[in-house]
């Protein structure tokens, strides 16, 4: 009974403490919806495309070409203006505006513009335009090359280029692809960034947490809890569980707020929920720990914060595992951090049940033995020493 009223305090703590609305239950949802907009598999961009009067059937076909991709979603605008706009305000990302007069140019032997917009941090979305504008080109330098060479009009040198673009007759085309992918191609959009972040807050919020636990000890509050019918080994596994306890509801509140905003697909749950306690019991030891070496909670709350984002950087939560060479993902799996991403990535991306990650939470536990080992006699040192 002793040992859940210490762990009530703990959350209490918690929930009470108004900085931890922002840094416990609205920073990692910004950060998953930020990571997921930028990188996460399954976004499909939107064009703006205007065709201006007097742009012609040319003008008309590229902007047929851009909307018959599968990789964009096309939206048609009215002017230049609007499109524009759109652009800026981060409705679209990218617009193309084919101008007046880009049929005759085309046709007069002369070469055409088309207008480009798109904002510093999606330029990427040029090669898709360039792309499309080379292959009407090769057409159009057909189209010229024919009607020299042949005596005929531009219109008729351009209806048989434009039928033969899709290859020359006699010569069959086969597209490969080498190698594997390093993620699976109907991967949600915030799925990669959703566990990295539930493992990097987790272990964050444990570390930072441990000030409460020197905070426990400065104040004098364990003293007083042994001069009561309470031994240390009660005070050492309420203080355990209390971190266990903000830990566990951080990594709840995490899943749950993913899966109903963004229906993230956390694999398995007996195995993601297997995952979460015994990286949570690693998180929990690991606070404990940090509380037994610093004297006060200022140095506790600044090396968490610094070690915490370290730590999780070294693991893999900051840029995925997959991108580390050998030899780094060799260092990486010197964290806990590692071995849990390894867990998630078979659960949602292999399809995995709790039997295939049985080796991974199996090294988890293994971390969370020894530093609740250690901890625990530290902190029973600590409490004593009173």
């Amino acid at each position: 009974m002793k040992v859940l009223t210490i762990t009530l305090v703990a959350l209490l703590r918690l929930v009470r403490d108004r900085s931890n609305i922002f840094f416990v239950f609205i920073l990692p949802i910004g950060i998953i919806l930020l990571i997921g907009a930028q990188f996460g598999g399954g976004f499909t961009p939107t064009f703006g495309v205007v065709v201006e009067d007097g742009a012609g059937e040319l003008g008309e076909a590229f902007a047929t070409q851009i909307e018959a991709r599968d990789d964009v979603d096309v939206v048609r605008f009215g002017s230049r203006d609007q499109v524009v706009t759109s652009v800026e305000r981060g409705n679209i990302q990218a617009a193309i505006v084919v101008p007046t007069g880009y049929d005759a140019a085309l046709r007069g032997d002369e070469s055409a513009t088309i207008g480009f917009f798109t904002r510093p941090d999606a330029v990427v979305y040029e090669t898709i335009v360039v792309a499309e504008a080379a292959d009407q080109a090769a057409v159009i330098r057909a189209a010229r090359f024919g009607a020299g060479q042949n005596g005929i009009s531009f219109e008729e040198a351009l209806a048989v280029a434009s039928e033969s673009e899709s290859g020359v007759e006699g010569v069959d085309v086969e597209v490969a692809t080498v190698g594997e992918a390093l993620f699976p191609p109907d991967l949600g959009q915030f799925e990669l960034g959703a566990s990295s972040q539930l493992i990097l807050f987790m272990f964050l919020t444990g570390l930072t947490g441990s000030a409460a636990l020197i905070e426990t000890r400065r104040l004098g509050v364990a003293s007083r809890m042994l001069s009561t019918p309470t031994t240390a080994g009660t005070i050492v596994a309420g203080e355990g569980m209390g971190r266990y306890g903000v830990v566990m509801l951080q990594g709840l509140y995490i899943v749950f707020a993913t899966l109903l905003l963004f229906q993230v697909n956390w694999g398995d749950p007996i195995g993601a929920a297997a995952i979460m306690i015994v990286f949570g019991a690693v998180c929990a030891g690991t606070a404990m720990l940090m509380g037994t070496l610093f004297r006060n909670d200022q140095q506790a709350g600044g090396v968490g914060v610094i070690l915490g984002l370290g730590v999780a950087a070294l693991g893999g939560c900051m840029v995925p595992l997959e991108f580390f060479s050998d030899t780094m993902q060799t260092v990486a799996h010197l964290t806990p951090h590692a071995w849990a991403l390894d867990a998630f990535a078979i659960l949602v991306r292999e399809d995995g049940s709790l039997v295939d990650i049985l080796p991974q939470l199996a090294v988890l536990a293994g971390f969370a033995v020894v530093v609740i080992a250690i901890a625990g006699f530290r902190l029973r040192r600590a409490m004593t020493a009173f």
